[in-house]
């Protein structure tokens, strides 16, 4: 009885292992994506002189080269809004979308200076 009541322990050990490693990887994954936006938000910024669609395509190109996905784009006067998403598998958790926005643009209103 002994034997089985230790084989149960180790198995419940290795399942809060396995659901730490799993919000581990969520951590990492949103982490990236959160950079992801704000370089996008960034890019896009730097670009909008260009027009808003040059600073909009500017940020896809920069999230899709960093792996992930744009999946809004606004400009607002001359600030960039960025959504960026990336999909993640957990096993047995089945796949989750993780969302990161940032906003990027001039601390003064261009051309007030």
């Amino acid at each position: 009885m002994a034997t089985v009541a230790a084989c149960l322990a180790v198995l419940a050990l290795l399942a809060v292992t396995g659901l730490i490693g799993q919000v581990g990887v969520v951590a990492v994954v949103r982490h990236r994506v959160q950079s992801a936006a704000d370089l996008s938000a960034l890019a896009g910024a730097g670009a909008l002189e260009d027009g808003i669609t040059a600073g909009c395509a500017r940020a896809g190109m920069v999230a899709g080269r960093a792996g992930f996905r744009l999946d809004e784009c606004t400009v607002v006067d001359w600030d960039v809004i960025v959504t960026v998403g990336a999909e993640i598998s957990l096993a047995a958790l089945g796949s989750r979308r993780v969302l990161a926005s940032a906003r990027a643009g001039p601390v003064v209103p261009y051309g007030t200076e």
